[in-house]
């Protein structure tokens, strides 16, 4: 299986596992097979309600269908039914969620990958490329890999033990190696699971905790490994007196 580590802006190198060609055509058969009760009921039922009733149903499902990538995708973390069941999921190549913009051109690019070039596009670059990317995610900067990376939260380790680093918050040090294992298992659910929320709540815990009002562009994802980073390197000096 092949592997992708992604660096991300806190310095923490996470390995995924690409996600194989297999996985990709069966998540996209999975897909297709969404609208197989829907084709049924246009087939049997919907002929047997008005002509009006009938073109609507036919453009709302087109139009479903035609979307139904990119809003999956955009609204549930990089993931369609068929990628979901099959435990795959787009991500940026800097590891963080992708941007809608991200989706975008991806979706967008699938004219080429499967429309222009009926899907021998998506096959010769996905196969060919180091990444396993098709022509929209090499565009797109996005990856398919894996929903549960191979670098374990907790057995992350932080180089951060150079004299010039400058803690973000240095409240960090009032935390015990209890709090930031919690903190890593918080934030190693989010990977698996893609769960905002928790990240949320135990950003919010831990700001109340130690009275901390982070700058307003940071996250609650980056507030916590700023966190862990933070901490890190305030114990490793600790340990170094």
């Amino acid at each position: 299986m092949e592997i992708i580590t992604v660096h991300t802006a806190q310095n923490i190198d996470i390995d995924y596992e690409i996600g194989g060609l297999g996985e990709r055509i069966l998540a996209r058969l999975l897909d297709y097979a969404v609208f197989i009760p829907f084709v049924i009921a246009a087939m049997f039922i919907v002929p047997a309600v008005t002509e009006y009733a009938s073109a609507v149903y036919a453009i709302v499902m087109v139009v479903l269908f035609v979307f139904y990538d990119l809003l999956c995708e955009a609204f549930f973390n990089g993931q369609s039914v068929g990628k979901l069941v099959m435990k795959i999921r787009v991500i940026s190549l800097d590891g963080a969620r992708p941007k809608f913009s991200q989706y975008l051109l991806r979706w967008l690019f699938r004219m080429v990958d499967f429309g222009i070039t009926g899907g021998l596009g998506a096959l010769i670059t996905a196969a060919m490329s180091e990444n396993g990317q098709r022509i929209g995610d090499i565009v797109a900067g996005t990856v398919m890999v894996r929903t549960e990376p191979r670098t374990k939260m907790n057995n992350i380790v932080f180089n951060n033990t150079e004299s010039t680093y400058q803690p973000v918050f240095s409240q960090a040090g009032e935390l015990n190696d209890g709090d930031i294992a919690l903190i890593h298992d918080v934030i190693a659910n989010y990977f698996k699971t893609g769960n905002n929320s928790i990240v949320f709540a135990m950003a919010e815990k831990v700001k109340a905790h130690l009275t901390i009002t982070p700058p307003e562009r940071m996250n609650s994802l980056v507030f916590l490994q700023t966190i862990i980073k933070d901490y890190s390197h305030i114990s490793a000096q600790a340990d170094a007196l």
